[in-house]
């Protein structure tokens, strides 16, 4: 077996890992990092697998989130960090890199070439957040799904749909409960293997989309979550922290030179 096979069934056999590991009331915790060394840190914690955070890979480049960093970057950052660690590693892609199911699908192949199992697709525009239009997203996640699966690899799509950032959270209600689920009923149809919903904290309506939606559930960690405890015993499958630990890692270093400095 030449080196690239034995590349490739690694990847392989992380796929089938990092699928495995999103149980309902078992969820995946993914302390999400932006470049090698806080690869190794969360690795090093025991971690089953990384996942990036496109705010804070920005961030630490001197861009702002929104697709405002080079894809090359973010895939060059995503093959360093790969290459350092010995665990799945699913890639933030924010939107996809373009509006056209076709320039989406290049992208995934991108990501699946540096070595992700998996990535996170956005259903808003970079450039203003507002939802794109439930069946432009599904073709995207389609085509994107097509790419994948060409590959050989079952390369784990995290649908993310942004409805509940569309307005404040004192707002969130049973209407956008509806379309949250119908998004997720499609997302589905078209080939995605998660559903990710930033910016829900509300445990009942978390409660209800993690029954009714046929994906695993992802929810993200923010000012007013649920414990972790909460969100197990509510069915969600799988908890990320997007910027926290960027946030927090930066605020230590920033107390830490404070209490040196003269």
């Amino acid at each position: 077996m030449t080196k690239v096979e034995m590349k490739m069934v690694d990847q392989a056999n992380k796929i089938e890992q990092f699928r495995a590991f999103h149980v309902p009331g078992t969820p995946l915790v993914l302390f999400n990092i932006w470049d090698v060394g806080s690869a190794e840190a969360v690795a090093a914690s025991g971690a089953k697998a990384i996942a990036t955070s496109s705010w804070s890979v920005a961030k630490t480049n001197g861009f702002a989130d929104g697709e405002r960093i080079p894809l090359a970057s973010v895939i060059q950052n995503l093959r360093r960090i790969v290459g350092a660690i010995d665990l799945p590693v699913t890639v933030d892609l924010e939107s996809g890199y373009g509006d056209t199911p076709e320039v989406v699908a290049e992208t995934i192949a991108l990501a699946i070439e540096a070595g992700a199992v998996g990535c996170n697709l956005e259903d808003s525009f970079p450039a203003n957040g507002k939802l794109r239009d439930t069946a432009d997203q599904c073709k995207r996640i389609r085509r994107a799904r097509q790419t994948a699966d060409a590959t050989g690899m079952h390369f784990f799509i995290n649908a993310r749909t942004d409805v509940f950032f569309e307005r404040p959270r004192a707002q969130h209600d049973d209407a956008m409960f509806a379309e949250a689920i119908e998004r997720a009923h499609a997302y589905a149809e078209a080939g995605a293997n998660g559903l990710f919903v930033p910016g829900l904290i509300d445990i009942n309506l978390i409660a209800r989309l993690a029954k009714e939606s046929s994906l695993p559930l992802n929810i993200m960690v923010g000012e007013g979550t649920a414990a972790l405890r909460e969100l197990s015993e509510h069915g969600v499958a799988r908890v990320s922290y997007g910027p926290g630990p960027y946030l927090m890692a930066m605020k230590e270093l920033e107390e830490r030179a404070r209490a040196v400095s003269v």
